[in-house]
């Protein structure tokens, strides 16, 4: 298992999120380190403090979000090791839930988009490798398809294929 994976795994995934953009053909508007405004607002609510701009994010609370909202939700931390930054990586660029359905789909499960104890053990019950080779295809198959990826398809395959080198040195 992975619980040690965290820290390292956050630091992959910040060396792939630029600084503060807005991007008009982003549909994910202003961002920060690969938090949208939308998430920071919700997380800043949730944890009782007044809104602000994105632009204006710290360290502790990128660490804090990604942690929770992301990590902890694809449940990172039983994944084993190369499977949870795959996992992760994949959350943060499209989204927990669909990062755990492409999981479940690579593992044979109902693709609920939670992850249960039936998942856990498909997981568990086949090679690490396979599942980051599954789940990186898949990844790759999605973003291929969207409307944007003309414009960013470049970079996100190039973060897809850094991500799968990775996981495979994760898991050797």
């Amino acid at each position: 298992m992975s619980a040690s994976n965290f820290a390292p795994s956050l630091a992959r995934v910040l060396q792939h999120e630029g600084g503060y953009v807005d991007d008009p053909a982003d549909p994910g508007g202003a961002t920060n380190r690969g938090v949208t405004q939308a998430v920071y607002d919700d997380w800043r609510a949730a944890e009782k403090l007044p809104s602000r701009s994105v632009k204006d994010i710290n360290g502790y609370e990128i660490g804090a979000i990604y942690k929770k909202l992301y990590w902890d939700k694809c449940r990172c931390d039983e994944l084993p090791s190369g499977v949870d930054y795959a996992v992760f990586d994949f959350a943060v660029n499209s989204g927990p839930t669909r990062a755990i359905r492409y999981l479940q789909r690579a593992v044979g499960v109902s693709d609920d988009g939670m992850i249960g104890p039936a998942t856990l053990a498909a997981v568990n019950a086949k090679p690490a490798q396979t599942l980051i080779d599954a789940i990186s295809d898949a990844r790759l198959a999605f973003l291929e398809q969207l409307p944007t990826f003309a414009r960013f398809g470049r970079g996100w395959s190039q973060r897809v294929n850094d991500v799968r080198a990775t996981c495979g040195e994760m898991c050797a």
